[in-house]
């Protein structure tokens, strides 16, 4: 066993496994970890980016968890634990990772905690859905890591070409001859079902990211009354949450208070950050600016 295998086994091991059913009967599959030590604060949903399993956020959660936060960390359907069947029998679209999941993470927290609030940490996608929560009154606080559009015209000409190339030839590709999107060979993550990959490549083109699954469904269109505070934190290295994508997301939560900050490595003593390594041991020296931020001191 591997060091990082054995402290994610120790992580799940202090971890409770906990089953959450949206409204329309789906079931997921989520840890809690109850708060541990440390000043006692609102507890954090915990919603994790495209095509990236819960485990990898467990050491992350058990570190919040001791710094007084009751922490729930779930897979969205068609993802991890929370995929029943074979990933190309999944119906599960992008849009209902919004709308059914976070909505259902969200209560069930509130229920489990007995809390009319609590703090939303979104990695990626994972903070970019807010506006499509009928429930979003319910969270005191957004902190979004690495979250943006992904808006392809906000990114720089080279990494634009690729993320073109990947997401709307090679997924859809994907979709044709295997029946789900192939992002694992890309290196973006698990492999999606097809509803997934198809909508992320169609959003990531267009702009404004989740606002393009309610264009025809106002009613379902919360994103002009979010007034939640939200803070993104970005790093200057990222391809995909550049400023130019971190704003085309904010602009889409006309009415809250919200700021974007432009983290550098080696201002932390780091040779990168990136998309992703904000949750890793390795990159533990952020895990108090994300504190920070999730109690509004930054």
């Amino acid at each position: 066993m591997t060091e990082q295998t054995s402290a994610s086994s120790k992580a799940e091991g202090a971890a409770e496994r906990v089953d959450i059913t949206c409204a329309d009967g789906a079931r997921l599959q989520g840890h809690f970890l109850p708060a541990s030590g440390g000043t006692p604060g609102l507890p954090v949903l915990l919603c994790p980016a495209t095509g990236v399993r819960q485990h990898f956020y467990l050491r992350f959660a058990t570190w919040l968890a001791q710094q007084g936060h009751d922490v729930l960390v779930f897979d969205y359907r068609g993802i991890g634990l929370s995929l029943h069947g074979p990933l190309r029998a999944s119906q599960a679209r992008l849009q209902d990772w919004g709308q059914l999941d976070q909505v259902a993470a969200l209560d069930w927290l509130l229920h489990r905690t007995a809390r009319e609030q609590v703090l939303l940490l979104g990695h990626s996608a994972g903070a970019q859905m807010i506006g499509l929560l009928p429930n979003h009154g319910k969270v005191a606080r957004l902190v979004g890591v690495s979250a943006s559009t992904g808006w392809f015209s906000g990114m720089r000409l080279g990494f634009r070409l690729k993320a073109r190339f990947g997401l709307r030839l090679v997924l859809p590709l994907g979709i044709l001859f295997k029946g789900y999107g192939v992002s694992a060979v890309l290196g973006l993550g698990e492999n999606l079902p097809a509803g997934v990959a198809r909508q992320w490549g169609q959003w990531c083109a267009a702009g404004g990211y989740a606002t393009n699954a309610i264009r025809q469904h106002p009613e379902r269109d919360f994103h002009a009354q979010v007034r939640t505070p939200m803070t993104v934190l970005h790093a200057a290295d990222d391809d995909i949450a550049t400023p130019a994508t971190v704003a085309d997301l904010l602009r889409t939560f006309p009415a809250a208070q919200k700021q974007a900050l432009r983290v550098k490595p080696a201002q932390h003593g780091l040779k990168s950050i990136g998309h992703i390594d904000w949750f890793r041991s390795s990159h533990q020296v952020l895990w108090p600016m994300i504190a920070g931020a999730l109690r509004g001191s930054n």
